[in-house]
């Protein structure tokens, strides 16, 4: 995959892969991991697609400066910009967590226009699972000067590469580097400490105004739902599918978290029959 940057107005910095030509597919990853999340769907889909894979701000390559607000809308605004500047009007954009939750609201505030979206297992609508709020709790502590330092490194520790496997409904072992990878640049990054201290303090609680919001959405969506992924139950994804007004549901059976890492094929296959 060749990594390329994009740069927005603002000095902002996105770094992604891409990889392959035809229809662009965009996919935005998780919480805490990067563009690697999508690795296993390459060789599946760049036949037929050109895939790119950003790395989110405060992950991987991508700006982790403190200067920026990191609030929900420059977030918003700076991946709709990624977007129209490297996929041009209307590609396919995927989501999974937090990536689902920033395409979604990218949408709502009228600043993204994709062709099609996929949201992926997240909480969008609900309080995000516990693990949410112990990240508000280190955000905190991450923002006292002189507990910046420690904070990035007991977060690295937190987050062992050991923990991958987890993460996977089939225990998949290269989710271990997926980990490592996401984390290596983190332990004693004062800087990205204080800026993802910034993001989470300003990131919203939950998102119920989505059930609501949902209606003004009219572009077709598709929630691909992995059945094994306790922080995510598919209940989730019927109450937005009951809301949106041109959506369908599809269940990854035999998937957790990592989708991707569990059966690359047939998220791919899901994938490319959506973007058709």
């Amino acid at each position: 995959m060749r990594l390329r940057l994009y740069h927005h107005h603002d000095g902002a910095r996105i770094a992604y892969r891409e990889a392959g030509t035809g229809p662009p597919i965009v996919l935005l990853h998780s919480a805490g991991l990067s563009h690697r999340e999508w690795e296993p769907l390459v060789e599946e889909l760049d036949d037929r697609y050109r895939l790119v894979l950003p790395d989110l701000p405060l992950h991987g390559d991508s700006e982790d400066g403190p200067r920026h607000s990191y609030s929900p809308d420059w977030l918003g605004e700076v991946i709709a910009g990624f977007v129209r500047n490297t996929c041009g009007p209307r590609p396919l954009v995927g989501g999974h967590e937090v990536g689902a939750l920033l395409a979604l609201r990218a949408v709502l505030s009228g600043r993204l226009s994709p062709g099609a979206l996929v949201l992926m297992s997240s909480s969008l609508h609900r309080a995000p699972p516990q693990g949410g709020r112990a990240a508000r709790a280190a955000a905190r502590v991450a923002s006292v000067p002189g507990l910046d330092r420690a904070a990035s490194h007991a977060a690295r520790l937190a987050f062992r590469p050991s923990k991958g496997p987890a993460l996977s409904a089939r225990g998949n072992p290269a989710a271990r580097d997926l980990v490592r990878h996401a984390t290596m640049d983190l332990g004693g990054n004062v800087d990205r400490a204080r800026a993802w201290s910034k993001a989470v303090r300003r990131w919203p609680r939950d998102h119920p105004e989505l059930l609501e919001a949902y209606r003004r959405i009219k572009l077709p969506v598709l929630l691909l739902w992995a059945d094994q992924d306790a922080a995510h139950p598919l209940e989730i994804a019927e109450e937005a599918r009951d809301r949106l007004p041109d959506a369908m549901l599809r269940v990854l059976p035999g998937t957790g978290f990592l989708m991707a890492y569990d059966d690359p094929v047939g998220l791919a296959r899901e994938l490319a029959a959506f973007r058709r």
